[in-house]
């Protein structure tokens, strides 16, 4: 079965729209948990980026793939450090980590 260029763009678009509601339906509190989740999906995403840049086979090949393994890098560090700063809201102002 070949799926068309229009049937990937209305998979996007669907794909956006769910996501947009459920996670607008998602309580305040679980919002770090679901952090702390897609982080993890981020690093799977880091994997394959290394994983890719590995069997690159020309300049053009490993140049996407290091882009790739640069921009997944920055994502899984930026998703923990905002993840830090939510969990952070719920300590206590003079208390210990």
């Amino acid at each position: 079965m070949i799926i068309t260029d229009w049937a990937w763009l209305y998979i996007i678009v669907l794909a956006v729209f769910v996501g947009y509601e459920v996670i607008s339906h998602v309580p305040v509190i679980l919002h770090t948990p679901l952090m702390s989740g897609s982080n993890f999906i981020h690093g799977i995403v880091l994997v394959g980026a290394i994983l890719a840049l590995g069997y690159a086979t020309n300049d053009v090949e490993r140049a996407i793939g290091f882009v790739g393994v640069v921009m997944a890098t920055l994502n899984v560090v930026g998703g923990y450090v905002v993840t830090e700063r939510m969990l952070a809201m719920f300590k206590k102002k003079g208390g210990d980590r």
